[in-house]
């Protein structure tokens, strides 16, 4: 699989996740021009910004670490944006990270809830 593949591959995994946890998928890859936010949801009265990770190996660490200080700040602005695009700005809101680590043919899929 090329990284586009292994992308979309970890966001289905992560949608059929959150599907079975009882989320409401509201938006898959919302784009602006500034970035993009992987998977907007509702879990009750949250509305969930959620960044998928995935790797191949450890190599580089576990997939939440490429989740850094900057890509937080960038789906903060991109949340914010879409809150008031979408008139929620009222709502409660939640940043969480699926980790999904793919090794020899098994994925572990870790959600982290409030991740920052």
């Amino acid at each position: 699989m090329n990284k586009r593949e292994l992308g979309k591959y970890g966001e289905e995994k992560a949608i059929e996740y959150l599907e079975k946890k009882g989320y409401e998928i509201i938006a898959r890859n919302y784009r602006t021009g500034r970035g993009e936010i992987d998977i907007i949801a509702r879990d009750q009265q949250y509305i969930v910004f959620i960044e998928v990770k995935l790797r191949k190996s450890l190599a580089y660490g576990y997939p939440q670490t490429a989740v850094d200080y900057r890509k937080q700040e960038k789906i903060r602005q991109l949340a914010q944006y879409f809150l008031l695009k979408n008139g929620l700005n009222t709502e409660l809101i939640r940043f969480d990270v699926i980790s999904i680590l793919v090794e020899s043919g098994k994925s572990k899929l870790e959600h982290f809830i409030n991740a920052f």
